[in-house]
């Protein structure tokens, strides 16, 4: 019944979208509260669950989403953007672009939260969509696929990470078997499918790309690389720190330094003396620019809001522990057991972070008693929590407002993509076990 539920007020959330054209936002609100009625969640702390959502949400993705489209519009203003895709073309040819599209997004995706890389990569997108004239989707998926295994297979990422806590695995292993399985997974999510998408019709927020700008007038090549990566640098660093100093794995000012909003915070600065004051633009002109970009990312702030809603009002009614008590005692090998029940709590609660933490508890008195490899759970946990990402995802959201998409066309792209990830990820994963389970 709770499954059922759960499908009426997702294909409610979609009608009111797609058919009534009602907006996102207000569209999650009534279908949450709907969903807190169905299931059984006092009236009086509706209202309470919302906000809880709408701020958890909020407190993690604000400042990223926002300081990352400021970021990516000076990037994009500056001709920086421009830049880099002109060098990216000239060494890897229009017939490979999207190979090394991948390789960039493996190599940020593993120290940049997905967040994070998503909003820093989309301006580099969309500036060899448009100057090549390339389908945005073809082109853009096969970076987002990258970013997305390494967000749900590999430390240091936030799932991982607790992930190799619980179930007593070992980080350095579950890196090694996490690459294995990944370059698979990219390579069949990423360019392979999204040959099947270039029809698919998109035109891309053309506000977080700029103008074409003449060559003489352009940022310098170095300029424009280290500025964009300097995110990537700073976090990849931070993250290196413990592991070489493992003394200063507690030090308040790394710590602080490697928080992905404060390192936005100095990208940005940096940004606007580098491809702003250096380049003989004055601060207000700057400003305005910033501006533009916090009134673009408002329309998907609100969305991703409405997403948290529902997503915590899943969560405090139960609904994730319900679905999973049905699944825990099914004649699965509890590698497959693990994914499937990470898939199921990633599709009715849309978080891939929630799905996986919830896996854990659930999965582990299993997990121990059968002997099973804790490296592997990590990895199949992981996989399973990347299923089928829809409605109720921040993530499905995102994709589906930068590239400007129907609700239809995201699935058929972001989704089938995301649930490629998972199965083959999962195929991986059984496949290692024959080698080296016990």
């Amino acid at each position: 019944m709770t499954l059922l539920i759960i499908a009426i007020c997702i294909t409610v959330l979609v009608l009111l979208v797609s058919w009534v054209k009602i907006h996102p936002f207000p569209a999650f609100l009534l279908v949450s509260v709907m969903a807190a009625v169905a299931l059984g969640l006092p009236l009086e702390k509706i209202p309470g669950s919302l906000e809880k959502g709408i701020g958890d949400v909020m407190s993690s993705l604000l400042i990223l989403l926002t300081f990352g489209a400021m970021f990516g519009k000076i990037v994009a203003e500056s001709g920086a953007a421009q830049k880099i895709a002109a060098v990216m073309m000239r060494l890897s040819g229009p017939r490979r672009i999207q190979w090394a599209m991948v390789v960039v997004g493996f190599i940020i995706g593993i120290p940049l939260f997905y967040g994070v890389g998503f909003v820093l990569m989309v301006p580099l997108i969309f500036s060899i969509v448009y100057k090549y004239k390339l389908p945005a989707v073809f082109i853009g998926l096969p970076m987002l696929a990258a970013l997305s295994v390494t967000h749900g297979f590999l430390p240091p990422h936030p799932s991982p990470s607790a992930l190799v806590v619980q179930f007593g695995a070992n980080m350095g292993l579950t890196l090694l078997y996490g690459i294995i399985l990944a370059v698979p997974a990219i390579i069949i999510a990423g360019p392979l499918f999204s040959g099947f998408l270039k029809n698919i019709p998109s035109q891309p927020l053309r506000t977080l790309v700029a103008e074409e700008m003449p060559e003489h007038v352009l940022p310098g090549t170095f300029n424009s690389f280290f500025t964009a990566l300097l995110p990537v640098m700073l976090l990849a660093v931070t993250a290196m720190i413990p592991a070489v100093f493992p003394g200063l794995a507690k030090n308040s000012l790394v710590l602080f330094l490697g928080s992905p909003s404060v390192v936005l915070m100095i990208s940005l600065v940096y940004a606007t003396i580098s491809l702003g004051l250096k380049r003989n633009r004055n601060m207000a002109s700057i400003m305005n620019t910033y501006m533009d970009a916090a009134k673009d990312i408002a329309p998907i702030l609100l969305i991703i809001a409405g997403s948290g809603a529902l997503k915590q009002v899943l969560t405090d009614t139960g609904m994730s522990a319900s679905v999973a008590g049905m699944l825990q005692h099914m004649p699965l090998h509890p590698l497959v057991l693990g994914w499937l029940i990470a898939a199921i709590i990633r599709i009715c609660v849309g978080s891939a972070t929630v799905a996986g933490l919830t896996t854990a508890g659930i999965i582990l008195p299993l997990m121990t008693a059968t002997g099973t490899d804790p490296n592997l759970m990590v990895l199949s946990v992981g996989a399973g929590s990347l299923a089928f990402s829809h409605v109720n995802d921040s993530g499905f959201w995102m994709f589906k407002e930068y590239f400007n998409l129907s609700i239809r066309n995201t699935i058929l792209s972001w989704s089938v993509m995301e649930s490629i990830v998972a199965i083959v990820g999962l195929i991986g994963v059984l496949l290692l076990n024959t080698f080296i389970g016990t």
